[in-house]
């Protein structure tokens, strides 16, 4: 068991502990919604345009992942976030090893072909 330097055991019971994970934005938008007798889960998003979770790689993807406030995030939509910022960077790095795979074997130089000539025959 720890024992802090004031002598006494540390109190393990985690009371305090969810109240320090959960940031001010959270403990705000959970007691909205039990103020208004709604879930604790943010399903307005899901009605408001596509989820992160069905977002499709890209630039989109990541502006909006940029542009978000984890500190308002439920756990449930921190989980998806970063699920999201997963997907994001392993497309990233496929993009990195295919662009790395270019320029370390380029592609052998093809002169450009003309476009074949029907052959003439003479009038007979």
């Amino acid at each position: 068991m720890y024992t802090p330097s004031s002598g006494s055991p540390a109190d393990n019971s985690g009371s305090d502990g969810l109240a320090k994970a959960m940031s001010p934005g959270v403990v705000d938008y959970l007691f909205r919604q039990l103020v208004a007798g709604r879930p604790p889960e943010d399903v307005q998003w899901e009605r408001e345009g596509i989820s992160l979770a069905a977002q499709p790689e890209g630039a989109e993807l990541a502006r909006r992942l940029a542009e978000t406030d984890i500190d308002a995030l439920t756990p449930v939509e921190l989980f998806h976030y970063v699920r999201a910022a997963q997907r994001l960077s392993s497309w990233a790095e496929d993009l990195r090893q295919a662009a790395v795979g270019r320029y370390c074997h380029p592609p052998a130089y093809r002169p450009p072909v003309e476009p074949s000539r029907p052959a003439r025959h003479p009038a007979s």
